[in-house]
């Protein structure tokens, strides 16, 4: 019997980011991969009851957060307390966790290299710092597809404007760890559409150009 195909959902949730006191509007992309078993949710946005429905009857394995920036981790925690599954996150952007969850820490550090199986496909994590310290892509190379959080958009790198943040950093993150990817990958971003590693690639000397 063939066992079920992996497959990615996708929800869009709406909240506001915070740092550096503003806060602004935002949409979030929560991306969840896996089967019709088990899954992991990548960046728990803004509304822990509906990605628990998109979750259904499966196993959680993880919350993977990209990053520390509350727009990506504020219903974290209480997805978590829900479904028993650990938040994942980057010890560098612990700092940015506790400015949103000062009295609840992540449970597991992700590290650049590591491996992440659900339903046998590997998610291999990237650390890619520049919109934070800490900030990770995940790449599973059987879907041609890499989750960049708010490393890699349609059109350039997330922003560099604020604190903890660095745009010499970001570029050398793309340029680096997910410009060499196969061009046919797909970028599955923490804002607005998808595109392609070969969509962006010709672009980088344009970023590098305006600064931005």
């Amino acid at each position: 019997m063939t066992p079920p195909p992996v497959r990615v959902d996708h929800l869009v949730t709406s909240g506001t980011f915070s740092l550096d006191g503003g806060t602004w509007e935002v949409d979030n992309n929560v991306w969840l991969i896996g089967d019709d078993h088990e899954v992991y949710v990548i960046d728990a946005a803004h509304d822990a009851d509906a990605i628990a429905d998109a979750v259904g009857g499966r196993r959680l394995l993880g919350i993977i957060s990209t990053h520390g920036h509350d727009d990506h981790i504020d219903a974290a925690p209480a997805l978590a307390e829900r479904t028993g599954a650990p938040i994942l996150l980057h010890p560098e952007d612990e700092v940015l966790w506790r400015m949103r969850h000062p009295d609840r820490a992540p449970d597991k550090p992700l590290a650049d290299g590591d491996v992440l199986t659900v339903a046998g496909t590997r998610l291999r994590v990237l650390h890619t710092p520049g919109h934070s310290p800490g900030a990770v892509c995940l790449y599973a190379p059987a879907l041609t597809t890499v989750f960049s959080g708010d490393t890699l958009f349609q059109g350039g790198p997330g922003a560099t404007g604020r604190s903890y943040s660095s745009f010499p950093t970001i570029i050398e993150s793309i340029r680096e760890r997910l410009l060499t990817l196969p061009p046919e990958t797909v970028v599955r971003t923490g804002h607005g559409d998808s595109t392609t590693v070969g969509d962006e690639a010709p672009h980088l000397e344009e970023w590098i150009a305006r600064g931005h």
